[in-house]
């Protein structure tokens, strides 16, 4: 059984006095850096064949259009070096200056033609705005035409949504709030139902998206949204929600370990869609390896959730 994982990050310190990065801490930061020693050595003592590699925290999409091209280009060449070393160990996902989605286009286009990624990360919102609206048609045409999973990951809070929710919360508790301990999860969900409600996917029918954390909440809500966004009362979309779900929607088990919400997801997505992740170092390669012996299936369908769903939809 090969065993994949997707969410894995990265945060090269050459470029940290380009740009803000979260605040993370001095063992994380270490971490992210890493790709040839503790890295490789926590796959080896967890049976992880392959990590998908991706730029975490802020980037590119937070520079000014022509800064952001370079930062991105840049990071995906350094990026592309530093795993030329291990080629069975690793792949990427491309950093995107997501500012400018034309210029996010070609350097998709290119970071799959010069370097063979198998897709590209999306950090949060992009100054705010979801990938829904008109501008971004330029990145999801080319996404799709290129067969690139686009991996939607969370980010920090627009200011004025941190501001209205978490900010008057004690201590670090709106900080936690805002990111892993819930907001992050409900944005992300927000965007993927943003491009089924608005019949954004309807327009890109080949366009396949990727989320973690067990499908960010939505498999215990997707009964209700066939019911509250019903084909025919909305005349926006064409397919229902879980259908729309299913046939451009892939999630992973990154940072939760638990079989409940892995035996919510593969019962409203379909085994098929689900994909193992670790989202190391933000959680352990040990809690990703006991889930996935947990797991009370055969052994061709956990080979799926695995690995082998993943080979199928990046070309593995």
């Amino acid at each position: 059984m090969r065993i994949i994982s997707l969410e894995e990050h990265i945060a090269l310190p050459e470029f940290a006095h380009e740009i803000q990065q979260w605040p993370l801490p001095k063992q994380a930061v270490e971490q992210l850096a890493d790709i040839s020693d503790t890295r490789l050595k926590s796959m080896d003592d967890n049976g992880i064949d392959m990590q998908v590699l991706s730029v975490v925290g802020r980037g590119a999409e937070s520079l000014p259009t022509r800064e952001a091209l370079s930062f991105a280009s840049r990071y995906n060449d350094i990026l592309a070096a530093r795993i030329a070393a291990h080629p069975t160990r690793f792949k990427a996902f491309a950093h995107l200056p997501m500012s400018s989605p034309e210029a996010a286009a070609n350097e998709l286009e290119r970071a799959k033609e010069e370097h063979h990624f198998c897709g590209a990360l999306i950090n949060g919102l992009t100054n705010g705005k979801f990938l829904d609206l008109p501008e971004f048609r330029p990145l999801l045409q080319k996404a799709e035409q290129l067969q690139m999973p686009l991996y939607l990951h969370p980010g920090m809070p627009p200011e004025t949504v941190a501001e209205a929710y978490y900010n008057d919360l004690p201590g670090s508790t709106g900080v936690m709030l805002a990111c892993g301990g819930w907001g992050w999860h409900a944005e992300t969900a927000l965007q993927v139902l943003r491009l089924i409600i608005t019949g954004t996917l309807d327009r890109y029918p080949r366009l396949k998206i990727i989320i973690g954390h067990m499908g960010e909440m939505i498999p215990m809500m997707m009964s209700r949204l066939d019911e509250k966004f019903n084909v025919s009362s909305t005349g926006y979309h064409q397919r229902s929600v879980s259908q729309t779900l299913r046939d451009q929607v892939h999630i992973t088990t990154s940072g939760i370990f638990t079989l409940p919400p892995l035996m919510a997801a593969l019962g409203t997505f379909g085994i098929d869609n689900v994909m193992f992740s670790v989202d190391y170092p933000f959680s352990t390669n040990e809690a990703g390896k006991q889930l996935l012996e947990s797991i009370p299936l055969p052994p061709e369908e956990v080979a799926k959730i695995a690995g082998g769903n993943a080979e199928r939809l990046l070309g593995l």
